[in-house]
């Protein structure tokens, strides 16, 4: 009997390629936020940004000049930096989630009318002048809003007891989404002027409100989701296999998609509450993983996250800086990126169709 080579049966093997896509995603990562940080009207060199990270912590003198970067560092740039993350993090770990709740690649936290359901609640507080839990009103007013909307489509768009359908789900999240949007013109259009500047940035987005305060109240639900949904993800795995198929394997599908839709729009509320409306990140990201590591979520959820506050990091970076010293709203950065690819993955879609 011939021995089969060793080199044969490696070949034979798949190559796990996700040790070395997470080393090369996460330094990616850290390089970004490094350049996040040091990147503005004010750019810093890495000894400068070094010296000013340092410089809160002992109490050495500290020139002008490096005050001002201190300043610079911890009081505008660090927080906004790791807002992006915190938003770009829940937006796209959400869109994961909801594109293997649906079963759909084109579910993301817009389509479903969790962003759009969030940002009226948001709308409403500052409009009417909602003050009931203090600074915590404005999230508590986005999450409630957002999975109220949430449950509202996923309602309407049950036409049986066996699930959803995805091209309803997707027409009843548009139709309910465009009916929030008036809700929200309405309410727009009854506030003051004073209340229009702080509504301005909710229609593109914007992470300039970001500050210690708004990181303290966000991380918080953020990483709670988060680490749900990576508990969660062998339930999302077996949902792939279908409904009946899931329930067999002793998933409680009923139970499951509640709990989703809950922790779903918590991800949300925690990223648009201080921030607006960021579009695409919840499609783009978890859609491109998907395609590199595979549909399990154990995998997929991490990566996601890195990948999202890797993205909206890299958006407004370039909302910051592309034309000095105005700042482009987030929300048109991503526009520019994610409608394409949207158009992509519809045309994608439609060759695969022919294919078949």
């Amino acid at each position: 009997m011939t021995a089969v080579p060793d080199s044969t049966q490696r070949r034979g093997r798949p190559v796990d390629r996700t040790p070395i896509l997470g080393a090369a995603l996460g330094t990616l990562f850290v390089a970004t936020l490094v350049a996040s940080v040091a990147v503005g009207a004010v750019s810093l060199s890495l000894p400068d940004l070094w010296s000013a990270l340092w410089s809160r912590v002992g109490n050495a003198a500290l020139s002008p000049d490096e005050t001002l970067n201190a300043a610079v560092v911890w009081d505008l740039r660090l927080a906004r930096s790791i807002t992006a993350i915190i938003v770009g993090a829940s937006l796209a770990t959400c869109g994961a989630a909801m594109q293997g709740l649906f079963g759909n690649p084109l579910a993301d936290p817009g389509i479903v009318g969790v962003s759009s359901g969030a940002s009226l609640g948001a709308i409403a507080v500052v409009v009417l002048q909602i003050s009931t839990f203090g600074i915590w009103t404005l999230p508590v007013g986005a999450f409630i809003a957002g999975t109220g909307t949430t449950f509202v489509i996923y309602a309407l768009a049950r036409p049986g007891r066996e699930g959803t359908d995805s091209a309803r789900l997707l027409l009843v999240g548009i139709a309910v989404n465009a009916i929030g949007g008036s809700v929200a013109g309405y309410l727009t259009y009854l506030a003051t002027a004073d209340q229009l500047q702080s509504l301005a940035f909710w229609s593109m987005g914007s992470l300039s409100s970001a500050r210690w305060l708004t990181v303290g109240i966000t991380i918080v639900p953020a990483v709670v989701g988060i680490a749900l949904l990576v508990v969660w993800s062998r339930p999302l795995d077996l949902l792939a296999l279908g409904e009946r198929q899931a329930r067999h394997l002793g998933v409680d599908v009923r139970v499951l998609r509640r709990k989703l839709i809950f922790v779903t729009a918590l991800l949300v509320a925690a990223a648009v509450s201080f921030n607006g409306t960021i579009g695409f990140v919840g499609l783009v990201v978890p859609h491109l993983f998907r395609l590199m590591i595979g549909p399990g979520h154990r995998r997929l959820i991490p990566f996601s996250a890195l990948g999202g506050g890797l993205l909206v990091m890299l958006a407004d970076m370039a909302a910051r800086t592309l034309d000095p010293p105005n700042e482009i709203p987030i929300g048109v950065i991503m526009g520019s990126l994610g409608g394409p690819f949207f158009l992509w993955m519809i045309w994608r879609g439609a060759g695969q169709g022919r294919a078949a």
